[in-house]
């Protein structure tokens, strides 16, 4: 048994995990509404290492060990779900598309039948290596002592858990780099704003996560060879680089769809004084009644659906009230907007809002 204290590695490794977890079920929902295989990659790479580091808690670790009577049992399904992250990421990497390369909108569409087939080949060299290192961990023999912090420099002499840990640690590496390199150069491409702020957070987390790779590499390979004094690499070190690189990931994939989910809820709420006028208008226009103050502050589901059919009731009381508009309240917003030097989109909003009031 590890004298290490495992309070730490819970608290990290849960709240991590957890947190990854709701992105990926978020992720999840957002393809199931609007499927794509890119998206349905981006939601399973974040699902993977979620999983891995709940996996990882100790206080996890161990009963996953305790129900399979198998002890060290949980490394395997850990690192397996580090080598998914590996294969989601590397796929991500080719499927990804510049801006400059795209027929529209789509960050994936433009994906090739040839990246497709650069995607399964990829993605079969990672089964492999996931196929291979399960056969060297199950007959590599680590059952014992159970060491849920400390597996990689207690069975670093043993060459069968020693090959599956240099396996498991190139996969990773690779799958880092490649798709940090992805991220920064997709990230110079795209406008400033929330998609480049979140590409350059996870191109930032994978440079981050790469300091894991190396104390991992550093501690295992000064255990097998003997050398003692190493062990903090592996289990101080590593796990500080793994987290921040976790952390800073998740950030990037959750940030552009916060950011989305923010943007619709201010405009719901925005169109609110409008809507009351159409309301007043005709009560018919509505579907329901006026939600309460509360009930406004606490939409936080189907805002996108909620904000559309918003503006369409606004249309429909704006056609009704159109015979009693005072052409006077529209040359005076139209003088307004114009002494603003506002856009044309923000121009027409200003003298239809003035004019609906």
């Amino acid at each position: 048994m590890s004298d290490i204290p495992d309070t730490p590695f819970n608290v990290v490794y849960l709240g991590i995990g957890t947190v990854a977890v709701a992105v990926a079920v978020l992720k999840l929902r957002a393809w199931y509404r609007d499927p794509s295989p890119g998206l349905l990659v981006v939601a399973l790479t974040i699902t993977a290492p979620a999983l891995a580091f709940v996996v990882a808690s100790p206080v996890l670790y161990r009963l996953i060990d305790r129900a399979a009577h198998r002890g060290n049992l949980a490394t395997l399904f850990v690192y397996l779900g580090i080598t998914g992250f590996s294969a989601g990421a590397v796929a991500l990497a080719r499927i990804w598309t510049p801006p400059k390369d795209r027929p529209d909108e789509g960050i994936w569409d433009a994906a090739t039948t040839v990246t497709w087939r650069q995607v399964r080949k990829r993605l079969a060299v990672f089964a492999a290596l996931a196929a291979a290192m399960t056969v060297l961990f199950l007959t590599g023999g680590a059952h014992r002592p159970e060491t849920p912090l400390t597996f990689d420099t207690t069975f670093a002499t043993s060459g069968l858990i020693a090959a599956f840990l240099v396996l498991y640690q190139a996969g990773f590496g690779f799958a880092l780099i490649d798709i940090g390199r992805v991220c920064l150069g997709h990230a110079a491409r795209l406008p400033e704003g929330p998609l480049r702020r979140g590409i350059r957070l996870i191109a930032l987390g994978a440079v981050v996560a790469c300091g894991y790779v190396l104390c991992k590499l550093v501690a295992i390979t000064t255990a097998a060879a003997g050398v003692t004094g190493t062990d903090w690499l592996s289990t101080a070190l590593g796990p500080v680089f793994a987290a921040l690189g976790a952390a800073l990931i998740t950030a990037g994939f959750a940030s552009p769809a916060s950011a989305a989910w923010t943007r619709r809820r201010r405009d719901y709420q925005a169109l609110r004084p409008l809507w009351d006028v159409a309301y007043l208008a005709d009560e018919r226009l509505a579907l329901e009644a006026p939600p309460s103050a509360w009930t406004e502050r606490l939409a936080f589901r189907d805002l996108e659906w909620r904000t559309a059919r918003r503006g369409l009731e606004i249309r429909d009381g704006q056609l009704t009230l159109r015979p009693w508009v005072d052409p006077a309240v529209v040359s005076a917003a139209t003088e307004v907007a114009d002494r603003a030097g506002l856009d044309e989109a923000d121009r027409a909003a200003l003298i239809v809002a003035a004019s609906l009031r």
